[in-house]
């Protein structure tokens, strides 16, 4: 059984950095054939060398086993005190042990402390397993957005 760790990204880590700035990678190429993923891609650019700049902006907390970084998650606290959940990444070989959950726990719990009023996540369509970790920590569905190119 593997416990979940999980801890903010050390940011000043040029290691830990490049683990992430993979796993990003990793995540968008998943969304290329999903429904509804060239336009979050489109919407949503990508983070790319800027993770060291990013934790200074963001809640980003990484997953590990041992020393590799499994999987992240991304979060902002709007000027409406409101955690708007960015990204949440778990690389398919660590799924299913609780990584997700501990890091939307630490999330929610660091926008307690931080007085946050609420919590919102994304996921697109058909996407069952990011819905269901928001329905587990209690974050339900307020508005479905559609969209067609013309």
């Amino acid at each position: 059984m593997i416990d979940p760790t999980i801890r903010p990204l050390d940011c000043a880590n040029d290691v830990e950095v490049e683990q992430v700035h993979d796993l990003e990678r990793e995540a968008r190429s998943t969304l290329t054939d999903r429904r509804g993923g060239p336009r979050w891609l489109e919407d949503n650019p990508a983070i790319g060398s800027g993770w060291a700049d990013e934790c200074s902006a963001s809640i980003v907390r990484v997953a590990y086993i041992d020393e590799v970084i499994v999987g992240y998650i991304r979060a902002r606290i709007g000027d409406d005190r409101i955690v708007r959940v960015f990204d949440v990444y778990i690389t398919p070989e660590a799924r299913e042990v609780g990584f997700g959950d501990e890091l939307l726990h630490e999330v929610i719990a660091t926008g307690r402390r931080l007085d946050a009023r609420a919590i919102e996540g994304f996921a697109l369509p058909g996407d069952r397993h990011t819905k269901n970790l928001y329905e587990r920590a209690g974050i339900v569905a307020r508005l479905i957005t559609t969209y067609r190119p013309l």
